[in-house]
């Protein structure tokens, strides 16, 4: 018993060792977006706001949130709409081919970030969609997709199918069924589908850098660019502030699951 006691502790301490290993760099950044300096200090010397003034004055920095958040967006609702209905035909359909599909819809969990991109550069290109915002909406949509479809088919799982049935005896037809009774059902996947689908368009670096422009540029892109460039303290306060989105995707997630 004091062996498995002892194995288990070191378990639990090398997992929150590594664990401290991957927050501490975030959880340094944020004293230091609210230092007053121009250059990155840690401990920042006085607390001030002025490097969230500074970006959220800039419109070096503001442009580029807004079109994440103009991208994001759009990407969620394409994603949303693709990912459950994908989901829906995967979970409740028997046809020839449907392993194939499946591994289609969610291949691109698996393939690298750089192939996605470098092939979309080419297809869009090709397309005269190279550096517009639809390019990037379009780009954005294919690595969201997998990620709704995942949720969506496992909160289809836990929908016990006699619900269904008995709609279809009381003369539903099978749209009706799917968006008054299959839909209600599932909301807590497609909300936390949506949500991560948000949070992956609006973080995705390697996919933007290739598909946007000078024109079309979003934050991450700016981000990854003042960091090849300058080195400037603003990047402190942005990263605070996607460090805060994604504890709030995170909660908001958590809290309507718990709450279903």
């Amino acid at each position: 018993m004091d062996d498995e006691n002892r194995i288990g502790w070191t378990t639990r301490l090398a997992a929150w060792f590594g664990y401290c290993f991957l927050v501490l760099p975030s959880i340094v950044v944020i004293p230091i977006s609210f230092g007053d300096s121009t250059e990155l200090t840690f401990p920042p010397k006085n607390i001030s706001l002025f490097l969230y003034k500074k970006f959220f004055m800039d419109p070096s920095w503001t442009d580029p949130a807004v079109q994440s958040l103009i991208v994001a967006s759009f990407t969620t609702a394409f994603a949303l709409a693709l990912g459950t209905t994908a989901a829906y035909g995967l979970v409740r359909g028997n046809f020839p081919g449907k392993t194939i599909v499946t591994v289609a819809f969610l291949s691109p969990m698996v393939i690298p970030s750089i192939v996605i991109a470098l092939a979309l550069y080419l297809y869009f290109s090709a397309l005269q969609i190279q550096g517009s915002t639809l390019g990037l909406v379009l780009g954005h949509t294919i690595i969201s997709t997998p990620f709704v479809v995942v949720s969506a088919m496992s909160g289809l799982r836990n929908i016990d199918p006699t619900y269904e049935r008995a709609a279809t005896v009381m003369g539903a037809g099978r749209a009706y069924i799917f968006y008054h009774v299959t839909l209600p059902l599932l909301r807590p996947a497609i909300i936390g589908g949506g949500l991560f689908a948000f949070l992956i368009s609006f973080d995705e670096v390697v996919l933007s850098w290739f598909v946007s422009s000078a024109r079309t540029m979003t934050l991450p892109v700016k981000m990854y660019s003042s960091i090849r460039w300058e080195i400037s303290p603003v990047l402190a306060a942005v990263s605070s502030l996607l460090t805060a989105l994604s504890i709030v995707v995170c909660l908001v997630v958590a809290f309507v699951q718990k709450k279903e």
